[in-house]
């Protein structure tokens, strides 16, 4: 009996089956080309060295570290360091820069500009948004309302010392009174009603005028008897239409209940001097610098 006579052969194709049978379909018994295995024997091969050679097994900390001792961190790392040396001179320059004469040199502004975007992307648009235009108790940076003033000295103060936070003792401090317990559910009603009187949106009469005296006792020593604020206290205005954390009444009524307490890091020992100048320049010409 011949090898043939062994074999379960395809009527069809005339090729030898492997002998399994799924409602008579058969599954045909033809061998995978010699330059696929070839190909994916040299595959093999190549990814083993490859672990051998460069960072590829994670451990409990960190991967195996590949004899070549390659580090794509280490060639990021080299790649800023020759960037900070070919910007070493200007960023020399920028660093002892007087900000407020900063537009008599072009070169100077425009690097200003440049590098204080990329500090402001990395560092400050997780809170205040990549445009800067801010969000919920985040401030924005693009409008001429400032808590603490807007020019180069005191937005550079700022980005160097923070707002209320407890890392640095210079950092900008101010607290809002908590009326909860203070005021009488009708009077903080009443004084909600003041403040939409003098921001200019609708309001009770009545209450408004009730709450006048009330905030002129209690509200005015930060906010101004006009209730336009204070730079020196942080204290906002509330006469425009630019609310940090919303000007409806549940919002306003919040305020005056709880107070607000929003924090900023401070900048000045995780930045260079340089990388504060820059996105001091840079925040100030967003449109709403002083």
């Amino acid at each position: 009996m011949s090898s043939n006579d062994q074999k379960d052969i395809d009527e069809v194709t005339g090729t030898d089956t492997t002998g399994h049978d799924w409602d008579g379909i058969k599954e045909l018994n033809n061998p995978l080309p010699r330059w696929w295995l070839w190909s994916l024997y040299l595959t093999i091969i190549w990814a083993v060295g490859y672990t051998i050679a460069y960072p590829a097994w994670p451990m409990v900390s960190s991967a195996t570290a590949g004899v070549l001792g390659y580090s794509t961190r280490a060639e990021v790392a080299q790649d800023i360091a020759r960037f900070e040396d070919a910007n070493g001179e200007i960023l020399a320059q920028l660093a002892s820069a007087d900000l407020n004469v900063l537009n008599e040199n072009p070169e100077l502004l425009r690097f200003a500009n440049s590098a204080g975007v990329a500090v402001f992307r990395n560092n400050c648009s997780q809170c205040h948004g990549s445009g800067a235009a801010g969000a919920l108790g985040y401030p924005n940076l693009l409008d001429d309302d400032w808590l603490w003033g807007g020019d180069f000295e005191n937005i550079e103060y700022t980005v160097r010392h923070g707002i209320r936070n407890e890392e640095d003792w210079d950092a900008r401090y101010s607290e809002m009174t908590a009326y909860d317990e203070i005021f009488s559910n009708e009077e903080v009603d009443q004084v909600v009603q003041y403040v939409r009187l003098i921001s200019g949106q609708e309001h009770d009469a009545g209450m408004a005028e009730a709450g006048t005296e009330l905030f002129l006792n209690n509200c005015s020593a930060c906010h101004g008897d006009e209730g336009m604020g204070n730079y020196d206290l942080g204290a906002p205005n509330l006469t425009d239409a630019i609310w940090l954390y919303g000007g409806d009444l549940e919002s306003l009524e919040e305020t005056v209940r709880y107070a607000r307490f929003g924090v900023m890091p401070p900048w000045g020992e995780r930045l260079s001097e340089a990388q504060i100048k820059a996105v001091t320049a840079y925040v100030h010409q967003l449109g709403g610098g002083e």
